[in-house]
């Protein structure tokens, strides 16, 4: 439940997504790009992190078209960009191109807080995107989803529903696709006990756990078993994902990190970072590409994508294990 402020629309000049949850910053993303196709189905996105933005390139990318092209830009981690890099953007906050509509995702601490006042000086829409770290707003969040479905859930289903997942808002959205493509009419509490009965016991994040950490006979049997117990598959490979996403993001950063700075720059709590630093051992730069191929494909195989889901996910369990001993000697 992202929160909006100075102009609702999602066309305006300059769109400043601010906080680090990543679900919101990337809904925040797509409601443009969506609002900019629909009014102009031939817009150009450029997604680019800050190491992609050199100075100059964004004055390139912004700078009018003779065919009057429309262009959504996006710059990911704005509290990152070099110096240089701040310069061109204030720039472009100050002269906004006609064709060219502006995402700036900012994490909101105090790293790159003069781009983030310039941003709202320039009077840019804002969309904050905050990590919900209390169970109400969780809580009132999944409520927030089943509206936007345009379904209703009781109380106490959401509430189960909280429980049951924890506080990944993915899985959280994605549990509610899920109940309401699989449940018709009001999901209620004996609903969402039903299809995450044992959660505790073999949890998505179980499973991927066992396979970061290269323990592929353990990650089969938490797969299968939670399998079982009717977890969506869409959990488990979302749960995949962010395992070997927290791999990479721990591996690239600063080494000689306290866990405290790293929890704010990699927008980890300090404990789950204690847990990545122990599950990386083993893995390499190439393990984390090629575990992160595998989960795609297996989310796109049980999306749809694939005939038969449980092998989907079993062929990238055992991938993402493999990887995980790819550094090894």
């Amino acid at each position: 439940m992202a929160k909006k402020t100075t102009t609702d629309d999602p066309l305006a000049p300059v769109t400043l997504a601010v906080g680090q949850e990543d679900l919101l910053l990337d809904r925040a993303v797509q409601q443009v790009v969506a609002a900019a196709r629909a009014a102009y189905p031939d817009t150009d996105v450029r997604d680019l992190a800050p190491d992609a933005l050199q100075p100059g390139t964004l004055a390139e990318l912004t700078s009018p078209s003779l065919f009057a092209e429309r262009k959504v830009v996006v710059v990911r981690s704005a509290q990152d960009l070099s110096a240089d890099t701040i310069k061109d953007v204030k720039g472009c906050l100050a002269a906004p191109a006609k064709e060219i509509t502006l995402v700036l995702l900012h994490a909101g601490g105090a790293k790159g807080k003069g781009l983030l006042d310039a941003a709202r000086k320039a009077g840019a829409r804002e969309v904050a995107c905050p990590k919900m770290t209390k169970p109400a707003d969780r809580l009132a969040f999944v409520r927030s989803e089943f509206r936007a479905i345009g379904r209703s859930a009781t109380p106490e289903a959401c509430q189960a529903l909280v429980d049951a997942i924890g506080s990944d808002l993915r899985e959280l959205a994605s549990a509610c696709t899920q109940l309401t493509a699989d449940v018709e009419g009001t999901i209620d509490e004996a609903i969402v006990g039903r299809y995450y009965t044992g959660r505790a016991e073999a949890s998505s994040f179980t499973v991927a756990d066992r396979a970061v950490e290269g323990r592929a006979a353990e990650a089969l049997e938490a797969l299968r078993w939670a399998l079982g117990t009717g977890m969506a598959p869409v959990l488990i490979t979302s749960a995949l994902a962010q395992g070997v996403r927290s791999i990479g993001k721990l591996a690239s950063a600063p080494r000689g990190a306290r866990p405290g700075d790293l929890a704010r720059e990699l927008g980890m709590p300090p404990w789950k970072i204690d847990r990545v630093r122990q599950q990386m051992r083993g893995w390499s730069a190439d393990g984390v590409v090629i575990a992160l191929r595998a989960v795609a494909d297996a989310d796109a195989g049980v999306k749809g994508g694939g005939d038969d889901p449980e092998y989907a996910l079993e062929k990238a369990v055992v991938a993402v294990a493999r990887a995980a001993r790819s550094g090894r000697g």
